[in-house]
């Protein structure tokens, strides 16, 4: 059973929106409402890097790539944290997944975002 379990992702165009879910399903409740949490991606032939972390309090942080364009939020309750994308860009293309911030757990699947000029 995979620590992470990513989905949202598809095929859009430049300027359009989508919205990656993440569900911790192996972390404990306890666990997971203190972790701070991150979104992360990868494109091809790039090496993984981080893209939003959001703390147990809520503060977030973005790169700079993304900053006033993506929107972490997190839900306790269903140990699920979510990355609203709008105004996306080729750029942006890649395989995105969730982690703890300091990226110390098992990788899941991550779910697959491509953007069209």
């Amino acid at each position: 059973q995979l620590q992470f379990v990513e989905s949202g992702g598809g095929l859009v165009q430049s300027g359009g929106s989508l919205r990656l879910s993440c569900r911790a399903q192996r972390m404990i409740t306890s666990t997971y409402n203190v972790a701070n949490m991150a979104w992360f991606r990868q494109a091809p032939g790039k090496q993984r890097e981080l893209v939003a972390t959001i703390t147990r309090d809520r503060t977030t942080n973005y790169a700079d790539s993304v900053k006033g364009r993506f929107t972490i939020t997190r839900d306790n309750a269903k140990k699920t944290v979510y990355l609203q994308m709008n105004s996306l860009k080729p750029e942006d293309t890649a395989v995105y997944y969730c982690n703890k911030e300091g990226a110390d757990m098992t990788w899941g699947q991550g779910t697959q975002v491509t953007v069209s000029s």
